[in-house]
């Protein structure tokens, strides 16, 4: 029993050494510095209590409308993408599954590519796409007499949101993809054979087989895109730089912001864990949510 123990602590010992070295000190310093007036040049100058956390408030405050501004447009991107990450992800897995069985691994690799792109690398192809001067799409449809003129692809809205979640759309959607194929591959083929013979049809299928066998695997996939899509950085400084006007300035780059250019650690470090509470929110509601929806289910089915 003692050799089995040690055996366990000897494997459990180098995760527990990154977690504390890597997550829970620099958290915990984090919060620390958050309570603190703390910059790069000057270094800490001493402890000023929720004096951080108000000016993220405070409408006299310098980082009040920026923190607000990069909350919002945060917000409007989570929106927007999380629902196209998983309804397109799942779409693209279904398609995948019903090809023959040669070609599932050859369009599995094909969607799954661009996932192992970097980000630099994505931001310059949708760069060169949308170009509003010259880009390739607007070239496109000038030369098939679609528009006459170019359109500002990353000079106004809605056209700068619909280029940074395109990209974004391309770059991650196959990682989703992915975990759906896998959920669909445990779902017993049995029972989409009785239901065939019963007469559903594909809708049917969906409906009752199918979304039900990948609730673990959505819950996951939501949690994850949520979580992904809060921490977006890359797409909106490489290909809009948060403009037109900090449009698409995220939270994560008023932060950045913050703390480089304001010189202001503690207040970065407010924001940073407001909208870590922000997240962890989303995800207690999500959460909640599916766990209600599966109890109504089962109180449904226990009253049948």
């Amino acid at each position: 029993m003692k050799k089995r123990t040690g055996k366990a602590i000897l494997f459990f010992t180098p995760f527990m050494i990154c977690f504390f070295t890597f997550w829970a000190l620099p958290f915990l310093y984090g919060v620390y510095m958050s309570f603190r007036k703390v910059s790069l040049t000057k270094g800490d100058r001493g402890f000023v209590g929720l004096e951080n956390y108000r000016a993220l408030f405070e409408q006299s405050s310098m980082y009040a409308q920026d923190f607000l501004t990069g909350l919002k447009n945060t917000l409007l991107f989570v929106a927007v993408s999380v629902p196209l990450l998983i309804v397109i992800a799942l779409a693209l897995a279904l398609i995948v599954e019903a090809l023959p069985a040669r070609l599932k691994s050859v369009y599995r690799t094909i969607f799954f590519m661009s996932y192992a792109i970097s980000v630099t690398a994505v931001s310059s192809v949708f760069l060169w796409l949308f170009n509003g001067n010259g880009g390739y799409i607007n070239n496109l449809l000038v030369q098939a007499h679609l528009i006459q003129k170019p359109v500002p692809w990353l000079e106004a809205q809605p056209f700068a949101w619909i280029v940074l979640v395109a990209a974004t759309l391309w770059w991650t959607v196959g990682y989703n993809m992915m975990l759906f194929i896998n959920g669909l591959n445990e779902i017993d083929g049995a029972l989409y054979e009785a239901a065939s013979v019963d007469g559903a049809g594909f809708l049917k299928k969906l409906w009752y087989i199918t979304l039900p066998g990948l609730r673990n695997v959505t819950v996951y996939v939501s949690l994850t895109s949520i979580i992904a899509s809060f921490n977006m950085y890359g797409q909106a400084n490489l290909i809009t730089k948060g403009g037109p006007t900090q449009s698409t300035k995220t939270l994560i780059m008023v932060i950045q912001d913050v703390i480089l250019k304001k010189n202001n650690l503690g207040v970065g470090n407010a924001m940073a864990l407001a909208m870590g509470v922000v997240v962890m929110a989303f995800a207690l509601c999500q959460q909640h949510l599916t766990k209600e929806k599966k109890e109504l289910k089962e109180v449904g089915g226990n009253g049948r």
